[in-house]
């Protein structure tokens, strides 16, 4: 997914949802509802209202995302300082904690997952379709309203199940600095997107391996790790570049 958020350049959309999973928590905690759930539900519906508000042309997309980033962050926090009964800690849900990922939470990140892998492998030519040239692949018969709102809701689910892995303010730089890095290999998407997965587990291999050394945050760490990886690639010879 991290290919697409790099080809389209959505990287503020990405902040906008992980921004918006804060609101979810506090809303699972509220009406007591299952926090994975909570958060993946609101992340879907502010890219549904995202889509929406994107075809009447309200306002220009950065400015509209602008708003419901910092808005969505900020009715999180004020509904999680109104819930006096329950102690959250904002540093774990803000930078991640991967140790304190627990089962229920890996049959989330899994099932999630193995989800939207099946989707991508299914929808593949059509998004990259989309992603190549929107006008054409309307032209071709593809349902370009359609792909690209499952392609929004792909990004929404991905974060809202990864988000336990770096946290809110930072999980949108997993998403796109090994696709960064994967860009400088790849000679072709599907590469880009293969070597981009590749990074990224070898990030948050990296990651925690300096967090269990230098007792460092593992969250931070993996995304430090991630942007030694963008770093050494580009330092390389052009010969590592891509054709």
């Amino acid at each position: 997914m991290g290919a697409f958020v790099v080809w389209r350049r959505m990287a503020y959309f990405g902040d906008t949802l992980a921004h918006s999973a804060l609101l979810g928590i506090a809303l699972g905690f509220l009406f007591d509802i299952n926090l994975n759930l909570a958060v993946v539900a609101c992340c879907v519906l502010l890219a549904l209202l995202l889509v929406s508000l994107q075809r009447q042309h309200i306002v220009a997309t950065d400015t509209l995302l602008g708003i419901m980033a910092h808005s969505s962050l900020s009715l999180g926090l004020v509904a999680v300082a109104l819930l006096d009964n329950v102690r959250i800690d904002l540093i774990e849900y803000l930078f991640g904690d991967l140790l304190a990922i627990a089962p229920e939470d890996l049959y989330w990140i899994y099932g999630g997952g193995v989800l939207v892998l099946f989707l991508v492998w299914k929808l593949w030519d059509q998004l990259l379709a989309i992603t190549i040239n929107e006008e054409l692949a309307k032209v071709e018969g593809v349902n370009t309203l359609g792909v690209r709102l499952a392609l929004m809701l792909l990004i929404a689910t991905v974060i809202a199940v990864a988000m336990k892995l770096v946290g809110i303010l930072l999980i949108t730089s997993l998403l796109i600095i090994p696709a960064a890095a994967a860009r400088r290999l790849a000679h072709t998407p599907e590469q880009m997107a293969i070597y981009a997965s590749l990074l990224g587990m070898i990030a948050v291999v990296g990651g925690i391996t300096a967090s269990w050394f230098w007792d460092t945050p593992a969250g931070p760490s993996v995304v430090v790790a991630a942007l030694v990886e963008f770093l050494l690639l580009y330092a390389a010879p052009r010969g590592l570049s891509r054709a």
